[in-house]
């Protein structure tokens, strides 16, 4: 009988094991710092938001500073390979899989205040690029701006011979139209690129005056003109999802809408804020064009929209046209 009893009890904890592995949190790999406002704006409330709406059945953990491996170009690898359930990442970095969902960053395609709704409201267009994951959210990112390290940007003249890092294909193909050479980079490598010369400036948001410190190494930043606005989303690993019952499946998805909203509002905000504060720091010069100078940028710029769309071909078109549609 005591045999029994110790057979029972340990089988009894074998049981318990195995439920304990089951109910393992669920892995975010964030290859941005934990200080970073995404962290506390967005993804810390994307995991707190899905716990609450399974009632605790799915919990989520987020790995910062790429803790889960180094290089934001990885994350739809580590998704796709189930290092991690979700990532956060920019379909920029890994362009060849998504170039209708890129269509979205092209130069005056999306507003900064109405992208994330236009997005949404489009999503059908872009889910076949997904099929390898499964898309939770996806939202619009502030516009892509001008930071230089030696030389004061007002017209296409001055970017002439320049090394800007860019964060797509699209963003390359801008720079390279405006007379610069695109530097393809991760945004972990900037501030070494352009403290030391490897760059002569970056193209990205405002957030970057102090997310990444950017205001630290650039000496000028240029902003007025359209630029590529890059999307942001986060997926998740597909057999992952398809495990789950359908009713956590719903909710992760309404809970990935949701913070769609939420992380487009703290970038817009953190943007707004890094340029103002960009204006603000001693030695640095805020260069905001005026319509006049803008408009030479701009022509140059909707000349790429042409190209992008003749080379991406099928719907590539009528996906730009709704949504330029609003």
């Amino acid at each position: 009988m005591t045999l029994m009893k110790r057979l029972a009890g340990a089988a009894t904890a074998f049981a318990l094991t195995i439920a304990a592995a089951h109910a393992d949190e669920l892995k975010f790999a964030n290859y941005m710092a934990p200080t970073h406002p995404y962290v506390a704006g967005a993804f810390d409330p994307f995991a707190a938001k899905i716990a609450e709406a399974t009632g605790g059945a799915v919990t989520v953990k987020v790995y910062n500073g790429g803790e889960l491996g180094a290089g934001p170009g990885d994350q739809y690898a580590r998704v796709v390979d189930g290092v991690a359930e979700f990532a956060i990442g920019l379909p920029g970095y890994t362009a060849a899989n998504f170039p209708l969902t890129l269509l979205s960053e092209l130069p005056g395609v999306l507003t900064e205040a109405e992208g994330t709704a236009t997005i949404w409201k489009n999503i059908d267009r872009f889910q076949p690029e997904f099929e390898r994951v499964k898309l939770v959210s996806v939202w619009s990112n502030a516009q892509n701006v001008l930071y230089t390290r030696d030389k004061a940007v007002r017209t296409p003249a001055d970017v002439a011979g320049m090394k800007i890092r860019v964060p797509s294909r699209n963003a390359g193909l801008v720079v390279e139209a405006w007379g610069g050479s695109p530097v393809s980079m991760p945004v972990s490598e900037i501030y070494n690129a352009l403290q030391t010369g490897v760059i002569d400036g970056a193209m990205i948001d405002g957030t970057a005056t102090m997310a990444f410190k950017l205001g630290e190494v650039a000496n000028f930043l240029t902003v007025g003109m359209d630029t590529t606005i890059s999307p942001f989303f986060i997926i998740m690993n597909r057999d992952a999802f398809d495990a789950l019952p359908a009713d956590q499946q719903e909710a992760v998805l309404k809970v990935g809408q949701e913070v769609s909203v939420l992380a487009n509002q703290v970038q817009l905000t953190e943007a707004a804020t890094g340029i103002a504060k960009f204006g603000e720091l001693e030695g640095k010069e805020l260069i905001t064009l005026t319509p006049e100078e803008a408009a030479a940028f701009n022509a140059l710029s909707a000349q790429v929209v042409t190209t992008v769309v003749a080379e991406t071909g099928g719907d590539a078109q009528s996906i730009v046209d709704a949504l330029k549609a609003k």
